[in-house]
C-alpha cells in the first residue's frame, strides 16, 4: 500500500510542498539517480533490511538534504526500530531532528516504541504529542489504548477515553472503538467494555472478536458465546467470524463444556474454510478435550496438519485424566516416534495417569525410562515422581527421588509433606515441615493443611497452636481450607472455645466450615449445639450438603435421638435427597439404633441402589435388638444379590446368633466365610467362642480357641472362663485359665478366675499357690470402683 503512494511523482510533490513551506522561493532539485535511490529506500521491507545498508541510505538522505521530509523520516524511524531494540535511540534522534512533526510522524515514533514493547515510553511520547497540540487520530489511539491496557493504567485509560470522546473518534472509527473495548476487557471491566461496544455505530469483525474474547478471558464464557451467536445470527453489515473469532468461540464452548455448540462451531469453521488453519485446529482439539469427548478429540487430533508438542500434550492429558492408560502411553510413544521431544509437562501427565490408575509396576518402569533418557533433570518431572510414589504409598522410593541431586526444590518439599500425611506417616510429615521452616523454605496451603491435620491425628495440639500462630503471622487465616483444618484440630482436642473462635473470625465460610464445626460439637458430645448450628446455617442461606446430613444422622444414632433424626429426615425429603444411597443408609442406621426396626426396614426396602454398608447396617440393627431370625433372613437375601458379604456382615450375623443361642446356624455361617475368601478375625472367633460357651458346648469352644491361627485375646479367654464357671466345668476352666495365664502373665483377671474355680471345689492349697504366684510375679488385683 505504501509503495503505491510513494511513486516518484508523489515523492516529488511532497518534497516540493515541504520546501515551499520552508521558503516560498526555494525549490529542491535533485538528480534522477538520487531519486531512484530514495524510491528504492522507501520500498525497503523492514524484515529484509540490515543496519549497514540502512546507515548508507541514511547518509544519502542527509547529504541530499531530505532529512526534513516527513515520509522519509517516518521510514527511517520504522527501519531503525525493526533492526534491534538498541537502535530505538536512532529512531528517536531521527524524530527529534525533523523540524515539522505532524500526526503521521508522531504515530511513527509511537509505533516504533510500541512495537518493541516499550509501552511506558510510547505513552510518554503520546503525552508529548498532546502537549504540542498535535491531535491524535484513528491510527494513534489503538496503540495508546493497547499500551495503557498492557500497563494496567485504569485511571489513565479512562482519562484518555474521556478526552478522545470529545473528538468523536470512537464513534467515527471502529479501530478506535475496538481498542477501547480491548483495554477495558484487559482491565476486567466488562461492563465498560460492552458499553463502548454497544455504542459503536459500526462494528467490524475485530470489534466482535475483541468483545467475545474479552468475555471468555474474564470468566464469562456464557456471555462470550451469546455474543458469538448474535454476531453470526445478525450477520451485521456482512460481518462474518474470522479464525480469531472462531478461536474465542471454541474457548467459550470448552470452558462451558458445551459440546453440542462446539460441534456446531466446528461445522461452521469447516464450512467457512477456516478448518485448515493451525490455530483453529488447535482450538478445536482443546475444546473437545475440555468437553470430555475423547472420540471427537482423537478425531480432531488426527486432522491437525502440523502436530506440535501442545497438540500431543492435549491428547495425552485427556487420556491420563480419564485413566485410559493404554492409550495415554501409546500416544506418548507415538509422539516420540514422530521426532518430538517431550517436556516436563507431558511426562508429568503420563506419570499422573499411572498414579491415578494405581499401576505400580508400570510407574516404576516409566521411571526407569525417564532416567535412561535423562528426563529426570526437570524439576517438574521430579515433583511428579514424588506425587505418584506418594499416591502409590511407595514413600521409600519418593524419598530416594527427593534426596537425589535435583529433587529438593520448594514444590518438592511441599509434595513430600503432603505425601507423608496422605500415607499416614504423620510424624514424618511434622518433622519435614519443621525442617522446611528451619531452612527458610516457603510452605504452600496444601502442606500447611497436611501438617495441621497430622498434629491433630498425633494429638500434638500444642504444636498445632504454634502452627495457628504461623498461619496468623503469614496472613493465611483468610484461606478457608486452612481455617477449616484449624477448626477440626481444636475440635479433636476438645477445645471448643478456640474452635468456635476460628469459626466466628472467618468472613468466607463454606459448607465444609459448617460441617467441621458441627463435627467438633458432636465429637465433644454437644449434640444439641450441633443441631442449633444446623438451624443457623440454613438461616444464613448456606445449603447443607449430603455430608452435613450424614453427620447429623450419625449424631442422632449415637444418642438414639429419634426426634433429632426425624428432623433431619424431614429436611432430606424437602430438598429431594431421599434417593441418595449414603443418606438412605444413614437413615436406616439411625432408625435401627433408635429401636424403630420397622421404619428402618421400610427405608431399606425403598432404596433403589443398596451397597454393602446398607445391608450391614440393617443386619446389625436386627442383631442389636436380638432379632436373630430377621438378621439371618437378610443375610440370605444379601447372598442372592450381586453384593458379597464382608467381614462386618459375618460379624453382625454371628453376634445375632450368639445373643439368640442359635448354635447350628452360627456354625454354618462361620464356616461359610471361606466361601467368600474371608479370614476370620479375633472378633469372629470371640463371637463363636461366646456362642458355643453360652450354649454349653464347652468342648467345641475349647477346641475352636486352641485351633485359632491367631493368639486369643482377653475377651475370648474371659468368655470361655465365664462359661466354665456357669456350667461348673472346673477342670476345663482350670485348664483354660492356665492357657490364658501363659498367653498374658500380667492379666490379673485370669489369676482371679482360676482362684475362684479352685475355691469353688475346696482346693484351698491351690488358691494359696495362685496368690503366691501373683505376688512373685508382682501381679496386682485392680481395685474396683463405682460412680454410684
Amino acid at each position: 500500500m505504501f509503495q503505491k503512494h510513494f511513486t516518484f511523482n508523489v515523492l516529488d510533490t511532497h518534497l516540493m510542498i515541504f520546501s515551499k513551506n520552508l521558503n516560498n522561493n526555494i525549490v529542491l532539485h535533485y538528480s534522477t539517480e538520487t531519486t531512484d535511490k530514495i524510491n528504492t529506500f522507501l520500498s525497503i521491507n523492514p524484515s529484509s533490511t540490515n543496519l549497514k545498508s540502512l546507515l548508507q541510505s541514511h547518509a544519502l538522505i542527509i547529504t541530499t538534504g531530505h532529512t526534513n521530509n516527513i515520509y522519509i523520516a517516518a521510514k527511517l524511524i520504522s527501519l531503525y526500530a525493526s533492526t534491534t531494540e538498541q537502535h530505538l535511540i536512532s529512531s528517536k534522534k531521527v524524530f527529534d531532528f525533523t523540524i515539522f512533526k505532524d500526526p503521521f510522524l508522531w504515530n511513527s515514533i509511537i509505533k516504533a516504541y510500541f512495537s518493541n514493547g516499550k509501552y511506558t515510553e510510547s505513552l510518554e511520547l503520546f503525552n508529548n504529542m498532546w502537549g504540542f497540540n498535535v491531535l491524535p487520530n484513528q491510527f494513534t489511539l489503538p496503540m495508546v489504548f493497547s499500551a495503557i491496557a498492557e500497563l494496567g493504567l485504569v485511571d489513565f485509560g479512562m482519562e484518555v477515553h474521556g478526552l478522545v470522546s470529545k473528538l468523536n473518534l470512537v464513534e467515527e472509527n471502529s479501530a478506535v472503538g475496538s481498542s477501547l473495548v480491548y483495554m477495558y476487557a484487559k482491565f476486567g471491566l466488562m461492563g465498560n467494555a460492552y458499553k463502548v461496544f454497544d455504542e459503536m455505530p459500526v462494528r467490524d469483525v475485530v470489534s466482535w472478536t475483541v468483545i467475545i474474547k474479552g468475555y471468555v478471558e474474564n470468566g464469562e464464557s456464557d456471555k462470550g458465546l451469546e455474543c458469538f451467536c448474535l454476531m453470526y445470527k445478525n450477520e451485521e453489515g456482512g460481518v462474518r467470524p474470522n479464525f480469531r473469532t472462531l478461536e474465542g468461540g471454541f474457548q467459550a464452548c470448552g470452558n462451558l463444556g458445551a459440546l453440542v455448540e462446539g460441534k456446531c462451531l466446528h461445522g461452521l469453521a469447516m464450512k467457512s474454510g477456516f478448518g485448515s488453519y493451525e490455530i483453529v485446529q488447535s482450538s478445536v482439539l482443546l475444546m473437545y478435550s475440555k468437553c470430555g469427548s475423547v472420540e471427537e478429540m482423537y478425531r480432531s487430533f488426527c486432522e491437525v496438519d502440523e502436530k506440535d508438542l501442545l497438540s500431543w500434550t492435549t491428547v495425552i492429558v485427556v487420556y491420563a485424566r480419564d485413566e485410559c492408560i493404554g492409550e495415554c502411553v501409546d500416544m506418548f510413544l507415538k509422539m516420540l516416534g514422530s521426532g518430538i521431544s517431550p517436556d516436563g509437562m507431558v511426562i508429568s501427565c503420563v506419570l499422573s495417569g499411572l498414579g491415578n490408575a494405581m499401576m505400580v509396576s508400570e510407574a516404576k518402569a516409566f521411571h526407569g525410562f525417564i532416567v535412561r533418557r535423562n528426563y529426570d533433570d526437570d524439576h517438574m518431572v521430579d515433583n511428579a515422581l514424588l506425587a505418584v510414589y506418594g499416591k502409590l504409598r511407595l514413600l521409600n522410593l519418593a524419598e530416594k527421588v527427593f534426596n537425589g541431586g535435583s529433587g529438593q526444590n520448594t514444590e518438592a518439599w511441599n509434595v513430600m509433606v503432603n505425601g507423608y500425611w496422605k500415607t499416614g506417616l504423620e510424624a514424618k510429615c511434622v518433622n519435614l515441615f519443621r525442617e522446611m521452616q528451619y531452612s527458610g523454605i516457603e510452605s504452600d496451603i496444601n502442606s500447611l493443611i497436611s501438617v495441621i491435620s497430622s498434629c491433630s491425628r498425633l494429638e500434638k495440639f500444642q504444636l498445632g497452636q504454634s502452627l495457628h500462630c504461623h498461619v496468623i503471622k503469614n496472613l493465611m487465616l483468610g484461606n478457608v481450607s486452612v481455617a477449616n483444618s484449624l477448626i477440626d484440630m481444636y475440635g479433636r482436642s476438645k477445645n471448643l472455645t478456640l474452635s468456635w473462635r476460628v469459626f466466628c473470625m472467618m468472613n468466607d465460610k463454606d459448607v465444609v466450615t459448617w460441617n467441621t464445626m458441627m463435627s467438633s460439637y458432636i465429637g465433644c458430645g454437644k449434640i444439641t449445639k450441633a443441631f442449633d448450628l444446623f438451624d443457623e446455617m440454613r438461616a444464613e442461606s448456606y445449603k447443607p450438603n449430603i455430608a452435613t446430613l450424614a453427620i447429623l444422622l450419625s449424631a442422632s444414632s449415637q444418642v438414639s435421638s429419634l426426634e433429632k433424626g426425624e428432623k433431619v429426615h424431614q429436611y432430606i425429603k424437602e430438598v429431594g435427597f431421599g434417593e441418595n444411597t449414603l443418606l438412605a443408609t444413614a437413615l436406616t442406621d439411625m432408625y435401627a439404633k433408635c429401636g424403630q426396626l420397622t421404619k428402618s426396614r421400610e427405608i431399606f426396602d425403598s432404596m433403589e441402589k443398596k451397597d454393602i454398608v446398607s445391608w450391614n447396617v440393617l443386619i446389625s440393627g436386627y442383631a442389636m435388638y436380638g432379632e436373630a431370625n430377621y438378621a439371618i433372613e437378610m443375610f440370605k437375601k444379601m447372598e442372592q444379590t450381586e453384593i458379597n458379604p464382608n467381614e462386618l456382615t459375618f460379624l453382625a450375623v454371628l453376634s445375632a446368633c450368639a445373643h439368640a443361642g442359635l448354635v447350628e446356624e452360627g456354625k454354618s455361617i462361620f464356616s461359610r466365610m471361606k466361601d467368600y475368601s474371608l479370614m476370620p478375625t479375633l472378633k469372629h472367633y470371640s463371637c463363636m467362642a461366646d456362642l458355643l460357651g453360652r450354649s454349653g458346648n464347652l468342648d467345641d469352644a475349647e477346641a475352636l480357641v486352641l485351633s485359632m491361627p491367631i493368639a486369643p485375646d482377653a475377651a475370648i479367654w474371659g468368655s470361655l472362663l465365664s462359661s466354665c464357671k456357669i456350667y461348673g466345668q472346673v477342670e476345663k476352666g482350670i485348664r483354660i485359665a492356665k492357657h490364658a495365664i501363659e498367653s498374658d502373665p500380667e492379666n490379673d483377671g485370669y489369676y482371679i478366675a482360676i482362684s475362684d474355680l479352685y475355691s469353688s471345689v475346696g482346693m484351698w492349697k491351690e488358691v494359696e499357690m495362685v496368690r503366691k504366684i501373683m505376688k512373685d510375679r508382682k501381679v496386682r488385683k485392680e481395685v474396683g470402683w463405682s460412680t454410684v
